[in-house]
């Protein structure tokens, strides 16, 4: 037998330069937020070494000399001396219960509330609802705060006028920690629930609408379609954002906190992010504050690694 000609096909090959070509209005697109990227997010990392250094105003970052104890070396200086302060301990407390208690309460409230807007009939009624439970995100927290002062101050605030006038007795919500909790958690899910909601009705949206109609054939009701329809078709979309949520655990922003304490609930109030303002701007101690904010960071990726883990375990997507 003789042998068989191989016919040769021609592989089709694509370089980065056709791409390039064909779509380059969407490269000079995506190379202003690179750059961005670039120059606040990646290029301040090399600071990350002032953990393990000793800060010195006039001296260039690279001549610092490393952190030492009495003459010898000794790079975990400011962690060790992080965890050896006792407000840092209970900011690093009040972080966590805060976090986990606002994931609890917050992550759940606009899946709810996408849910309910979308089994509204009325249209009109329905952008009216989403317009106002829009509006709270946009106000700044020092606003935010300014209202919950005059709603929930002691003698003054609205609601204990209100109960007092009722024959009640005034609740001290801003003036007892346990219950300064319960309103700072309360405020922020109120603050962003509406905001939150986009992201998932949007999903929604996507969700063929042939399911719903062989449902409804079926006989399934609306709470049917909603369980077994709704919330598997938006379950990725949950997935993503909780395990993007579970990343910020040890994170959070300053301006919640910093508006919302007063001196009397300070033991509750006081979080990583305001115990770094305190320390590292107000009393100059840039290099602790560093470590602090490196440790946080180290411990946020370590929650995202381990719930995007657990996610890709579960047959879930995860966010990579």
């Amino acid at each position: 037998m003789g042998k068989k000609d191989k016919i040769a096909i021609p592989k089709q090959k694509t370089r980065w330069n056709v791409y390039f070509k064909r779509y380059w209005q969407l490269y000079v697109m995506l190379a202003l937020p690179l750059i961005y990227l670039l120059v606040f997010k990646y290029l301040p990392m090399r600071y990350i070494i002032l953990a393990f250094k000793e800060y010195k105003l006039n001296t260039k970052l690279w001549d610092m000399p490393w952190a030492n104890v009495k003459g010898q070396t000794d790079y975990f200086k400011y962690f060790k001396t992080a965890f050896g302060n006792v407000d840092f301990r209970r900011a690093l407390w009040n972080t966590l219960k805060l976090n986990l208690l606002d994931l609890i309460a917050g992550f759940p409230a606009p899946i709810i509330f996408a849910l309910i807007l979308n089994e509204l009939c009325f249209k009109r009624f329905k952008k009216v609802v989403q317009t106002i439970a829009y509006m709270p995100h946009f106000l700044s927290w020092v606003i935010i705060a300014s209202l919950v002062t005059q709603l929930f101050a002691p003698t003054e605030g609205l609601i204990n006028m209100f109960i007092a006038k009722l024959g009640g007795t005034p609740i001290p919500f801003l003036d007892v920690p346990r219950n300064w909790v319960a309103t700072y958690i309360g405020t922020g899910v109120w603050q962003n629930f509406g905001w939150g909601s986009i992201i998932y009705l949007a999903s929604i949206a996507s969700i063929n609408t042939e399911l719903y109609e062989a449902a409804s054939v079926d006989g399934a009701g609306r709470f049917k379609k909603m369980w077994h329809i709704t919330l598997p078709g938006i379950r990725p979309t949950i997935v993503v954002l909780l395990i993007m949520n579970l990343g910020h655990i040890m994170g959070g922003g300053f301006e919640r906190p910093y508006a919302m304490k007063n001196n009397l609930v300070m033991e509750a109030a006081e979080v990583i992010a305001t115990f770094t303002y305190k320390v590292g701007i107000q009393q100059l101690k840039i290099s602790l504050t560093t470590a602090v904010g490196l440790f946080q960071s180290v411990v946020g990726l370590f929650f995202l690694l381990t719930a995007n883990w657990i996610s890709r375990r579960l047959g879930e997507r995860g966010i990579w």
